[in-house]
């Protein structure tokens, strides 16, 4: 049933194909002037005869062109079996590259050809396609390797050049990172050795307020006021000429807010940035708040070095503790030890030995009892 099908599809093709031949030859004698038949009936015996014609050879070789095609059919599946997946992505791409090319290139011809017969101008540009997408496929399977590398390139370029514009970004918003100081910071004075060391990145901001503030400070009637108000000045001057990193005075003022504390962190939102400060209220706040610190306080505590319990050290009891029989030492680094039992050993030098650490952004306390001799 199929192949009788075929037999009548190829025979109509056949008609076909001897209608549009008769038109051709019309056409070319036409254009040349010259007359091959003359009147209508004439004309349509030669049409009628082109179409039996090429029906009837159609028709009769229309068993071999169902076993060529058939064959062609076996054979492309046996060979599509044979490729891998990624031959048939590359063979793919190449089938659609060439057909859009021969879109492109066929349009011009086929409107070449159907000048002879409006039928020949697509024929014409099937058979381009066709072509086009053979050869496309070929050339995408067989130089898969070296289109592979070069995308791979590509890629690993794009991806490079992404990094470096991360990077780029990155660097410039460690750079873009504004820190605002807090009074108590600068009159502390470790600020300038944090910035010394190069610890500290981006630019310091001293608001106008906390200027205002040291100059009260310095311009106080106690002593102990005045002398920390003009070292915090002084610690400012000096990390203004002796140090590389960016400053910047910030003239601005938020009259609404009355509090210092309040202001700067104001001015943390405002700049995005982080407070630098020892203050342990104002860490608290800021922390409320949302707003980024960075407490010198911390800092410090997480360089020390970690005791743990049960350590032995040796330690100068130099005064008695709040409970009645506890006795206070410090550490080289300050940090003040309590010993259980120790007020009796009141300015004598003994081992202790550590019971508990407690640790808090005001600094480190460490508990401990005397060794057992």
């Amino acid at each position: 049933m199929f192949k009788k099908g075929l037999k009548i599809i190829f025979t109509l093709l056949g008609l076909v194909i001897g209608y549009i031949v008769c038109e051709g030859v019309l056409a070319i004698g036409r254009g040349f002037k010259i007359h091959i038949i003359k009147g209508a009936v004439a004309t349509t015996i030669l049409y009628v005869f082109c179409m039996l014609l090429f029906g009837i050879i159609f028709y009769f070789i229309s068993p071999g062109l169902y076993k060529l095609i058939s064959s062609t059919i076996d054979k492309m599946e046996k060979n599509i079996q044979r490729l891998s997946a990624q031959e048939l992505i590359f063979g793919s791409v190449g089938t659609l590259i060439g057909l859009i090319i021969a879109a492109f290139i066929g349009a011009p011809f086929s409107g070449i050809f159907s000048g002879i017969h409006p039928a020949i101008g697509p024929i014409i540009f099937v058979l381009l396609e066709l072509i086009a997408a053979i050869i496309g496929a070929e050339i995408f399977i067989k130089k898969r390797d070296d289109i592979s590398s070069t995308l791979l390139i590509f890629k690993k370029n794009n991806i490079r050049d992404k990094d470096k514009e991360k990077e780029k970004k990155s660097k410039g918003s460690i750079k873009s990172t504004t820190k605002v100081l807090d009074t108590s910071v600068i009159i502390d004075g470790r600020i300038f050795d944090l910035c010394k060391t190069g610890f500290i990145e981006g630019t310091l901001v001293i608001p106008s307020f906390v200027l205002d503030e040291l100059r009260h400070i310095s311009d106080s009637s106690d002593s102990l006021k005045r002398n920390r108000g003009r070292r915090g000045l002084d610690i400012l001057n000096k990390i203004q000429k002796e140090l590389e990193i960016e400053t910047e005075i910030w003239e601005g003022d938020f009259k609404e807010i009355a509090e210092v504390d309040s202001k700067l962190l104001k001015l943390a939102q405002k700049l995005n940035g982080k407070v630098i400060t020892n203050d342990f209220n104002l860490n608290k706040v800021a922390e409320f708040q949302g707003v980024p610190v960075l407490n010198i306080n911390d800092l410090a505590n997480a360089i020390k070095p970690v005791v743990l319990p049960g350590e032995e050290m040796k330690i100068v009891v130099i005064k008695d503790g709040k409970e009645s029989t506890q006795g206070i030492g410090y550490l080289d680094d300050g940090t003040m030890i309590v010993v259980e039992g120790g007020r009796k050993f009141i300015g004598e030098e003994i081992f202790v030995i550590v019971t508990s650490v407690l640790q808090t952004s005001a600094g480190r306390m460490i508990f401990a009892k005397p060794k057992d001799n």
